[in-house]
């Protein structure tokens, strides 16, 4: 499930750990995020806030046959349009995931989670 590399001077192996931080690092820097959820609502309905170390948490990397699936799970701004927002998410993510893994994703599904108010 990872991807792996081969190259003249070794075997290259990126964990989907890896995948999943750096997914949840860009997504963080997006507009109108509040932060990346878990995939699991609590009993009241609301989304538990991930910190750094557990980004992954709420990143699903999934390799199909046509090629790198990623589910976020997000949490975002009260007052912001949410089309806009998980629009920009997709296409940041996507964009700096290609450029950096070399690797092409097919498909970024982004599930909010909640809204939050941020003071």
């Amino acid at each position: 499930m990872s991807i792996d590399r081969i190259t003249k001077l070794g075997n290259i192996n990126i964990s989907q750990e890896a995948i999943a931080t750096l997914a949840g690092g860009v997504v963080t820097e997006c507009y109108g995020v509040v932060g990346m959820a878990s995939q699991k609502v609590l009993k009241d309905g609301i989304a538990e806030l991930l910190k750094k170390e557990n980004y992954s948490k709420g990143v699903v990397v999934r390799k199909s046959e046509a090629g790198f699936e990623i589910d976020l799970y997000i949490v975002i701004s009260f007052g912001v349009r949410i089309s806009e927002v998980v629009t920009e998410v997709q296409k940041k993510v996507k964009y700096i995931l290609e450029k950096t893994l070399e690797q092409e994703f097919v498909s970024i599904n982004v599930y909010v989670q909640g809204v939050r108010v941020v003071a």
